[in-house]
């Protein structure tokens, strides 16, 4: 009462201690803490841990309630509404992977702050006790002698539990295009960005995931006019595909070099199109052109390879030479 007369924000705070630290004796889970954090602040509250596959979102009046889509629409079976990381200018605490936010503009005030620290605090208390540690980023050596064959089993086992992965469970690799690698669990999305992703297998198989990632990463592309194609392969979609890897210079095969010297700006991202959809109105609409435009590209593109694009056998080997000349500049 002597706190609350001299300093209201202070006697909140001790207040707002107390709570979440009676939640944390109670062996609160998660929704009860966000929901804490919703109440307490007045505002929603959201926890999200992409990495565990946790998107907790809560109103001030204590109910569930998925996250907004842009213009405030809701959608509650709208997956992608739910993963939404929320807008980072709100204010926000990290706990561990995972990040608590209160949906309102502006800085956070005191009682405000103290609500996002002791709520993070035991929400990462709950998320590493009940689903387990996530895979750190900031711990590479681990991650190299994760997928490392030549290390011993024991050694290997001992760098999954540091990482969070137990003897039992699946996980799989991820090698991004700058060369960095990442281990996650079976069941984790991966992050976004240009990546190869290795099939999910036991901790003491992920030297084999690895190489698949590594193989993988190769067929992927910026997604520009220059480079076109996809930003995330998964080595499980490619199929027979994999084999091409073994073509020892794929600069040097004749149709790649007639894609490399055509020096259109707009033929390849054409041809991606062309190759990777089921007709070319499809292909018209992913270009955002007219079809009638699209038929005149088509047109010049013959006569710049030399081949048709209007049969099988002309579109297989556009989309092989596309690939091939991906493989080239991602030796």
């Amino acid at each position: 009462m002597r706190l609350a007369a001299l300093d209201a924000d202070a006697s909140a705070a001790v207040q707002v201690i107390a709570y979440f630290d009676g939640l944390v004796e109670a062996g609160a889970g998660l929704q009860s803490i966000v929901r804490g954090a919703a109440v307490l602040a007045g505002c929603p509250a959201r926890l999200d841990d992409t990495a565990r596959r946790v998107h907790i979102r809560m109103l001030p009046d204590g109910i569930a309630a998925p996250a907004p889509l842009a213009g405030g629409e809701h959608r509650a079976d709208d997956k992608d509404t739910e993963r939404r990381a929320g807008d980072e200018r709100w204010p926000g605490a990290a706990a561990g992977t995972a990040v608590l936010r209160l949906e309102r503009s502006g800085a956070a005030g005191p009682v405000d702050a103290m609500v996002l620290e002791r709520a993070a605090a035991a929400a990462r208390a709950v998320l590493d006790r009940t689903r387990g540690r996530a895979p750190a980023a900031d711990q590479p050596a681990m991650v190299e002698l994760l997928v490392d064959a030549s290390a011993p089993a024991d050694a290997r086992l001992r760098a999954g539990r540091l990482l969070g992965l137990a003897a039992d469970t699946t996980a799989y690799a991820m090698v991004r295009h700058g060369g960095e690698i990442r281990v996650l669990s079976g069941d984790a999305d991966p992050p976004y960005g240009r990546a190869g992703i290795g099939p999910a297998v036991p901790v003491l198989d992920l030297p084999v995931s690895h190489d698949a990632a590594r193989i993988a990463v190769r067929f992927t592309a910026a997604g520009t006019d220059d480079d076109p194609g996809e930003p995330i392969i998964r080595y499980g979609e490619l199929g027979a595909l994999a084999m091409l890897t073994h073509v020892p210079e794929p600069g040097a095969v004749p149709d790649v070099r007639v894609l490399e010297q055509a020096g259109t700006p707009w033929l390849l991202p054409t041809l991606h199109a062309v190759t990777t959809t089921a007709s070319l109105r499809a292909a018209a609409t992913h270009l955002r052109l007219h079809h009638s435009t699209l038929q005149d590209r088509v047109a010049q593109a013959e006569h710049l390879l030399g081949w048709s694009l209007h049969d099988q056998a002309g579109l297989l080997r556009t989309h092989l030479a596309l690939i091939l000349r991906r493989l080239h500049r991602n030796p």
